[in-house]
């Protein structure tokens, strides 16, 4: 009556699928052969976000691109005191997918079109604030907790479980996490895009944060910078028709 995804261990829980080999296949003229990778990812994407049953995603280490689909969507969202979250499809070329177009759009005011425009990096701090992450809790914690659900008593009610797994995550300690980056610059990022803008508009007022003394800033402003502007026009079009 419940699903727990968490990574083998390392440095990341998922940095996302094989772009290397996507790549290759395109390059060799084989379209056929990438379009089941897509074509799976997205039906179990869309299938973890309605799934009737607790689906809890242990999310520590780096989590980008397809991790985020098979952890942003599930119904309990644990983000570890390593976790690190982007999507940084600009860069690559290609668009923030794995319904991307579902959560960045929901996230606070504008934070979700720069993370999409920019590939900006979040931490635990942030993906609770932005809505990414229910609880955050140390990654020596997260074998307790599985321990905790393998010995619990479920009843098969998707109301009643779902509240017995909050009790669990509630009873967690408490996270020492880093300060984030999105809520002390909700103000700035604002005002770099304005809800009628277009890409013509955003485009010089992304790049130069490039020269901000703010790392975090310029660190988004240099990869706006490299990234593909038809990705980037795309990002913009796919959250305000979805909206």
């Amino acid at each position: 009556t419940r699903v727990v995804v968490a990574a083998a261990g390392g440095k990341a829980f998922s940095a996302g699928g094989d772009i290397r080999a996507l790549y290759d296949l395109g390059l060799a003229g084989r379209h056929a052969d990438m379009l089941p990778f897509w074509r799976e990812e997205y039906v179990l994407n869309a299938f973890i976000k309605r799934y009737p049953k607790p689906y809890v995603s242990l999310i520590d280490g780096i989590c980008m691109g397809g991790g985020v689909g098979l952890s942003v969507h599930g119904s309990h969202r644990v983000a570890g005191d390593r976790f690190l979250f982007a999507m940084p499809e600009v860069s690559i070329g290609f668009f923030p997918d794995v319904g991307a177009t579902w959560f960045l759009p929901r996230m606070p005011a504008k934070s979700g079109l720069f993370l999409g425009l920019t590939g900006a990096p979040l931490n635990a701090a942030d993906a609770l604030w932005a809505g990414l992450a229910d609880r955050a809790a140390r990654a020596e914690d997260h074998g307790p907790l599985l321990e905790g659900i393998a010995s619990a008593r479920w009843h098969g009610d998707q109301a009643t479980d779902a509240e017995q797994l909050d009790d669990l995550l509630r009873a967690l300690p408490p996270a020492d996490l880093a300060p984030g980056q999105l809520a002390p610059h909700r103000e700035r990022i604002d005002a770099l895009i304005g809800p009628h803008d277009t890409l013509s508009t955003i485009a010089p007022r992304l790049r130069s944060l490039a020269g901000e003394a703010d790392a975090w800033l310029a660190a988004a402003g240099s990869s706006f910078q490299k990234g593909s502007p038809t990705s980037a026009a795309l990002a913009i079009a796919l959250q305000r028709r979805l909206r």
